[in-house]
């Protein structure tokens, strides 16, 4: 069974799916998915789907379990490169993606990350905590 690439790129996971996705391959790759940011303990999650050009709703919950998993090991998803009629399909579908963040490409979602991940660091260290002093 052929497999979906998973980079890593420091904190960060790169996913980009260059096939189309048929039922196993998709629970392979949220099974790898989630394997890997427990792993690497990346902090977010970039999946590249300007190449698929067909969804349907199996596909659709597979794309939200993956930022709902991935949610709960402390990491942000951010899907880039959806097609029109892929955005038109879930809307038509239901399936709203919620915990799911979007950019238009690869570039404005890393930045959409780090940007996330900035913002998640410092209100751990207190240092943006919303209190006056």
């Amino acid at each position: 069974m052929e497999k979906i690439p998973i980079l890593r790129m420091g904190r960060l996971l790169l996913v980009t799916i260059q096939v189309d996705l048929y039922d196993r391959l998709a629970e392979s790759l949220e099974a790898d998915l989630v394997q890997m940011i427990n792993k690497t303990g990346a902090r977010g999650v970039l999946i590249d789907i300007s190449a698929v050009s067909i969804i349907d709703s199996f596909m659709g919950r597979i794309i939200g379990n993956i930022a709902a998993m991935s949610k709960i090991l402390d990491a942000e998803t951010v899907v880039v490169g959806m097609q029109p009629a892929v955005a038109i399909t879930l809307v038509e579908l239901g399936l709203p993606l919620s915990g799911v963040f979007s950019a238009l490409n690869v570039e404005k979602g890393m930045e959409l990350l780090r940007s996330k991940l900035t913002n998640m660091e410092r209100n751990v260290d207190g240092s943006d905590d919303g209190s006056a002093e």
